[in-house]
């Protein structure tokens, strides 16, 4: 009988890639998680790795059995959702992941909602970008997440993770002084020579702002690096720069800024693993956090 345990380290080296990936992730000794895909090996009867150089690649064999992997680990996540729903109790710890703008513009009001209808449940937040999320999810260390994506930045699938839409957002281009030109290219290759603001380089957000520059062909001087779209907008108050920002991020913008709306867009999902779409915890979040998000104010 193959082992449910050992069959997540072999679907997390699927995604990562090394053993040492793996055992940081989830806090194992390399050593650990190198006997027990050796003892799964065992178990399956053939080989599952082979190595090359530093990383270790899965065999067709391997490959297969991940596939295995995921359906049996959905149908363990959907066993629990039933075995949840039948207790009829929602009550416990749900872990949450969201990016800084959501925990600020929409979690908040979503918590109290949820707080007053389910009084059992306890949510317990951890501000995460979204590129972090997805193997966070897989190890078990949250049970929901707010994750987006941006026009030039679209979501790499992932076949343990299932996910539903929340939120589509307008971008705009903030500016101190209006900007002219039709489109998004033209209006951005009018700030081809002001310093940029963007987040920290590694972040999606960071990405869409490069790459969207890209796209209107210049690559942008980035002067600032800032994740907290409040602070950029302040920012680009006193002429440090020009930044585009998503709409949760522009709710409230400094008199001094210009808001110039794009056509490109961020579109928020709820994220959780695949099978556990049913459980009673992640329905009435996504049903708090929809109520949250069906009142988001344009700016201007």
């Amino acid at each position: 009988m193959l082992d449910v345990r050992r069959l997540r380290l072999l679907r997390e080296l699927a995604y990562r890639g090394t053993i040492a990936a793996v055992a940081e992730a989830l806090t194992f000794t390399p050593s650990a998680v190198s006997q027990q895909l050796a003892a799964l090996e065992r178990e399956a009867g053939v080989a599952l790795l082979e190595r090359t150089g530093r990383r270790v690649a899965l065999t067709p064999a391997g490959v297969a059995l991940v596939r295995h992997a995921e359906a049996v680990l959905e149908r363990l996540e959907q066993a629990a959702a039933e075995l949840a729903a039948a207790r009829g109790d929602l009550s416990g710890t749900v872990r949450i992941g969201a990016f800084p703008t959501a925990t600020r513009a929409i979690l908040p009001s979503a918590l109290a909602a949820l707080a007053h209808s389910h009084q059992g449940l306890d949510p317990m937040v951890d501000e995460v970008d979204p590129a972090e999320v997805a193997p966070r999810l897989r190890a078990g260390e949250l049970d929901v997440a707010l994750v987006h994506e941006y026009d030039f930045v679209p979501a790499e699938p992932d076949l343990a993770l299932d996910a539903v839409p929340l939120l589509d957002e307008p971008m705009y281009l903030a500016t101190i002084r209006p900007v002219g030109g039709e489109g998004d290219a033209a209006r951005l290759l009018a700030c081809r020579e002001e310093p940029w603001i963007a987040s920290t380089p590694g972040t999606l957000c960071h990405a869409m702002t490069v790459r969207a520059c890209q796209a209107a062909g210049f690559s942008p001087r980035v002067r600032h690096h800032i994740d907290d779209f409040a602070t950029v907008l302040a920012m680009v108050a006193v002429g440090q720069g020009v930044a585009l920002v998503p709409e949760l991020g522009a709710a409230d913008p400094p008199e001094d800024v210009t808001l110039t709306a794009l056509s490109m867009r961020r579109r928020t999902r709820v994220a959780f693993r695949r099978g556990a779409g049913g459980h009673p915890a992640v329905v009435a979040l996504i049903a708090a956090l929809r109520v949250a998000t069906s009142h988001v104010r344009t700016p201007g």
